[in-house]
């Protein structure tokens, strides 16, 4: 185990009005210790001059809505927590089709906009053509009789422009962020490139950075850097992130593979450094980024070669106020976190330390379960290690005629520890346990045949320490289970997730697009008291076969989160009556949550911290209960994000005793705002004592 990393500068900003004592629950859990030591500070510093002091004799409700308090109940468990509101929204009458989702607010108005893509047509451009469209930006708007509706503004928006105006590009992976630091959220959509020059049809289209005119109207930037030869690949995921916390966002890019001697070879992850100006400069090497070619078997067994990334994401894990960077692969490799500030034996910025804190894989790394290898030494009973693995209980003819006439093992390699994690599309930071760091929901494929050290759909907790350890649970420990028609395993397809509270109830729940294996369907777990998991999904009204992606938002503003699902034809010459007929978007209401109380805080960063304030880390008290969330810039496979407004679940408690906001600057400033009404969207403004509330004002 390395050094610790020192811990970052706390600055304490004034708090606001004359604070109530904080209501304590030990047993609720603690607040990030950053963040508790930096409150502290808070409650016991002087009022400086100036606005702050005034408002210390001010009535620190003024301009705040009235009070408002729910029952709490919570939701019942029977009735249906979600209605299919796709008809409704007009999804099916503008045609939409896709499998990828994000969302975000691009114009300003607190509903964000839907970003929904198909897979289809790599390479190729956009087709305006009704029942040929691949690709919609959909803003959402209040419906008629209540709810929400979508409308179609993608050629409006400007979003798919191309550099020699002819027609629209692809944008395959998408995620948002203010990189110009104007107050409007940007877009960066990803591009995925054929390999084959021959199918390369439009070698003057790249990844883009469109930059938003605060409207919802969009313009290419003035370069695009992502047009040189090593960033002109087929991107797989991405995460705006502010690693050096000097206020301008950055971007954190995942590579699949590329054509190279002897077939496709994974390729280079990228970081990019941000000029705050919407200019981007490739620091990947100079931070200590560097990964290998797959040339040595050394390099390849200590993971220090590329790896095909079918995921980022980006997050404090240590809570050392700096922003790390994690990747998660494909292929049953090493997940990859790379700690910032670790100077290790680079001197660089960046180490990866993913076997020093379990990030890796799960513990589980027995391979003899695996049917392929159990087979093979039936038939190889000489080979090494071949008297462990137990007699298979399969038919090994039809396994192996299963895949081609020979096993899916290979018995020199796949023993060893970097083929013995998962098929990993998804990782998402999020505070479980509630007691103030950020614990690790991992998304994976998962094939029978492959036996348990195959890493399923897991959480791993977090220890809290410097150079922390994470601790995998299953589904044995935690409730996270599938359960198949007549018993029998079938593939699990869990690579997209998204985590929040459903039912505001104050504990976070996991929804899993489940791809498109047969079988497959959305699942919605719910959090129970005790810290486990249990399916709704039937009972909560969640009816969604093969789906691929998840997008979870306040489409309807009224207090509580709904959620679309993008659906997969893929697979569907293996079970065809589980299909639509199309890729079609479908968007459920959310009906259960709005007995409970709720808080949504929209950020403002500014004062040496990027506008959007990605990586702002965020602590709610209330109730006897402190939930922490940190804003993230994107995450997993093919661009996942959803809303830029923070939403917390209070269930009964209806006053907030605290909010403290952690701003990722380069101080690390913390801010604690005292007066903050629940059941209301929230903007806290960087240096500002006061809460305001924009929705209330219309």
């Amino acid at each position: 185990m390395r050094a610790a990393v020192a811990p970052f500068l706390l600055i304490a900003v004034t708090t606001v009005g004359c604070a109530a004592p904080a209501a304590t629950n030990p047993a609720a859990g603690a607040t990030d210790s950053a963040v508790a030591d930096a409150t502290a500070a808070d409650t016991t510093q002087d009022a400086t001059p100036g606005d702050a002091a005034t408002a210390e004799t001010s009535d620190p409700w003024a301009g705040a809505p009235p009070e408002t308090c729910k029952p709490g109940a919570p939701w019942d468990g029977k009735s249906a927590a979600w209605v299919d509101r796709t008809d409704k929204a007009g999804l099916a009458a503008l045609g939409v089709v896709a499998i990828r989702l994000s969302t975000a607010d691009l114009d300003g108005d607190y509903r964000p906009e839907l970003f929904a893509r198909s897979m289809a047509g790599q390479g190729n451009r956009e087709v305006w053509e009704a029942g040929k469209r691949r690709q919609f930006l959909l803003k959402a708007m209040p419906a008629e009789g209540g709810g929400f509706a979508f409308d179609d503004i993608t050629q409006a928006s400007g979003v798919l422009a191309t550099r020699d105006d002819k027609g629209g590009r692809q944008a395959h992976v998408v995620v948002y962020a203010d990189a110009d630091n104007d107050g409007d959220l940007d877009v960066f959509a990803g591009n995925s490139v054929p390999g084959d020059p021959k199918k390369d049809l439009f070698p003057g289209d790249a990844s883009e950075l469109l930059l938003n005119d605060g409207k919802g109207k969009f313009a290419l930037s003035a370069d695009n850097p992502f047009a040189a030869k090593d960033l002109r690949r087929t991107v797989s995921s991405a995460s705006f992130v502010d690693y050096d916390r000097d206020g301008a966002i950055d971007l954190w890019l995942g590579y699949t593979s590329w054509p190279s001697t002897g077939g496709d070879l994974p390729i280079q992850d990228h970081l990019l450094r941000g000029d705050g100006k919407g200019g981007w400069q490739v620091v990947t090497g100079q931070e200590g980024l560097t990964t290998k070619e797959w040339k040595y078997q050394a390099d390849v067994e200590s993971g220090a070669v590329h790896r095909v990334t079918w995921g980022t994401a980006a997050c404090d894990v240590n809570g050392d106020g700096d922003p790390d960077l994690l990747g998660v692969s494909y292929g049953r490799f090493f997940n990859s976190l790379w700690l910032n500030g670790s100077k290790g034996p680079s001197g660089k910025r960046f180490e990866d330390l993913k076997a020093e804190t379990h990030f890796d894989r799960d513990d589980d790394d027995d391979w003899t379960t695996n049917l392929n290898a159990q087979c093979y030494c039936q038939e190889n009973p000489s080979a090494a290690e071949c008297d462990k693995p137990p007699k298979p209980a399969i038919d090994c003819a039809q396994l192996k005629k299963a895949f081609g006439g020979s096993y899916r093992w290979n018995h020199a390699n796949d023993r060893k520890p970097y083929r013995l994690g998962g098929n990993t599309g998804t990782v998402q930071c999020a505070d479980l346990d509630r007691d103030g760091d950020l614990d690790m929901v991992f998304g994976s494929i998962v094939h029978p045949d492959v036996g348990s050290s195959s890493d399923p759909l897991r959480i791993a907790s977090n220890d809290g320490a410097p150079i922390p350890v994470f601790v995998t649970q299953k589904g044995k420990d935690n409730g996270f289970t599938h359960s198949w028609p007549k018993g029998q395993p079938q593939d699990v397809g869990d690579m997209s997730l998204a985590v929040f509270d459903f039912d505001n109830d104050g504990r976070l729940d996991i929804a899993v697009a489940g791809s498109d294996y047969p079988g497959t369907r959305a699942k919605l777990w719910q959090q129970q008291p005790d810290g486990r998991y249990v399916e709704v999904t039937a009972v909560a009204g969640l009816d969604m076969l093969h789906a691929a992606s998840v997008a979870v938002a306040d489409w309807d503003l009224d207090g509580d989160l709904d959620v679309a699902f993008g659906h997969s034809l893929a697979r569907c010459g293996l079970s065809p009556s589980e299909c639509k007929k199309t890729e079609e978007v479908h968007v459920f209401e959310n009906t259960a949550g709005n007995s409970a109380n709720w808080l949504r805080i929209a950020l403002q960063g500014g004062m040496g911290s990027n506008r959007a304030a990605i990586g702002a880390r965020v602590s709610v008290t209330a109730g006897g209960a402190t939930q922490t969330q940190e804003l993230g810039g994107g995450y997993g496979h093919f661009g996942m994000q959803n809303d830029t407004v923070l939403h917390f679940g209070l269930g009964a408690g209806c006053v907030i005793d605290k909010v403290v906001v952690r701003w990722p600057d380069a101080a690390g400033t913390v801010q604690t705002w005292n007066h903050v009404r629940a059941n209301q969207l929230v903007r806290l403004v960087q240096g500002q004592p006061v809460a305001d509330y924009p929705l209330h004002k219309k």
